[in-house]
């Protein structure tokens, strides 16, 4: 299974982008999917979830009221708005597919992980 994050780029702070993660295969639509970041020097964090049928999801207080996810299951596609951007939402952005279909926020939980996509927010 590859997963391909894309989306990513230069917006300024207060400004919003919206960052996708597509799937090779159907096993995202079994799966719970979630988002983490990485800022340069800082251990990878996770920033929100989804779980497979899309009825549940799970933020992390810093993203939280700001950010928006989402899921398409018929393209494999999961979605990521990014409102209100803050310099310190920098960071090179991950998804990944959880071994199960809830939304979880533990790394360890997460089996497939994409690439990455850069999001850098100028003040």
């Amino acid at each position: 299974v590859q997963l391909q994050a894309s989306g990513g780029g230069l917006v300024q702070a207060g400004g919003s982008l919206r960052i996708s993660c597509t799937a090779s295969r159907r096993t995202a639509s079994n799966n719970a999917v979630g988002w983490f970041r990485q800022a340069p020097g800082k251990e990878r964090e996770f920033a929100a979830a989804i779980s497979w049928r899309g009825g549940s999801t799970y933020y992390a207080d810093s993203v939280k009221g700001r950010f928006t996810i989402s899921r398409d299951n018929a393209k494999d596609t999961v979605y990521l708005q990014m409102n209100s951007l803050r310099p310190e939402d920098t960071a090179v952005y991950y998804c990944a597919a959880a071994r199960g279909p809830i939304a979880t926020s533990r790394k360890d939980e997460y089996r497939y992980w994409g690439q990455g996509t850069l999001v850098t927010v100028s003040s």
